[in-house]
């Protein structure tokens, strides 16, 4: 496998920027989640690297090479996205068949066994399928299908409590007996911290968060105490978010810590976790 990169990638719809200058790398074998608010160009992002959609300027390119209307590359790129692309008369299984002649090496014995896993009939016409149901046929598709990338955008929309558990455990045991690369891009942050490695942020149309997951988090701290005590102590720190009951302050950062940093007595540390992190990155934050 090689690695897929996306470089000063931009798209414009007349004055409207979706996407500016996006530059990232994908790393094969790994799962990413790309977050982002209502309107932050995630699904745009998802549809040009799997080229439904051409950017402005910029490009996608696996080991050097430019997808663009490169079907030996863009076979390694699947997508599954929120919309239904198969015509109204076809069969869940026909959409298996349409995945092996586009691929090849469909993985039918998982998706027949994922059949049973998500309570669905092979035989039923996807377009009479819940929302629900029809989701779940196609993470079917996208865990059997025989690609290198493997795009999930809004992978859990309709699912319930039981089937959104299903999913994960399958994506975690199809990953480790045929490793491949994944991208989620799910609003449902808190359910997939425990899935991916690598965290990729879009905010106000710009990637501002690239980095693995452990890293990120390992510079999420609550800072809290007697107001005066934690104002001194996270000075010159990037403070996202502050909290004031009576006299006592809480902040959030996103930042190292200093060991040589003398910490007082009355002064609590603690970490938080990748959706309150998410939360206040994205919403304004502080100077």
């Amino acid at each position: 496998m090689n690695q897929l990169t996306v470089k000063n990638l931009v798209k414009k719809y007349r004055h409207t920027t979706v996407l500016d200058d996006i530059s990232f790398t994908l790393e094969p074998a790994k799962i990413y989640g790309l977050l982002g608010r209502n309107g932050a160009g995630k699904t745009t992002l998802l549809n040009i690297i799997s080229n439904r959609l051409f950017p402005t300027s910029g490009d996608v390119q696996i080991a050097g090479e430019d997808v663009n209307n490169n079907d030996a590359l863009l076979s390694k790129i699947f997508l599954m996205s929120e919309v239904n692309l198969y015509p109204r008369e076809m069969k869940i299984n026909q959409t298996f068949d349409l995945a092996d002649a586009a691929y090849g090496d469909f993985d039918y014995d998982l998706a027949n066994r994922l059949l049973k896993t998500f309570e669905l009939d092979g035989d039923a016409k996807v377009t009479n399928l819940s929302t629900g149901q029809r989701t779940a046929s196609k993470i079917i598709v996208a865990l059997a299908v025989n690609a290198e990338y493997v795009l999930l955008d809004e992978p859990i929309l309709g699912l319930d409590a039981n089937h959104r558990e299903a999913f994960y455990q399958e994506l975690v045991k199809t990953y480790q007996e045929k490793p491949r690369t994944f991208v989620l891009s799910t609003h449902l942050i808190e359910e997939i911290q425990q899935l991916v490695e690598h965290v990729l942020i879009l905010d106000q149309h710009k990637i501002i968060v690239d980095d693995g997951l452990d890293s990120m988090l390992a510079k999420a701290y609550t800072i809290s105490g007697p107001t005066k005590l934690v104002d001194d102590y996270v000075a010159g720190l990037k403070v996202l978010k502050t909290e004031l009951m009576g006299n006592i302050k809480t902040t959030y950062i996103f930042d190292d810590l200093d060991d040589q940093r003398p910490i007082p007595d009355q002064v609590k540390i603690n970490h938080y976790d990748l959706q309150h992190l998410f939360i206040y990155l994205t919403d304004g934050g502080e100077k």
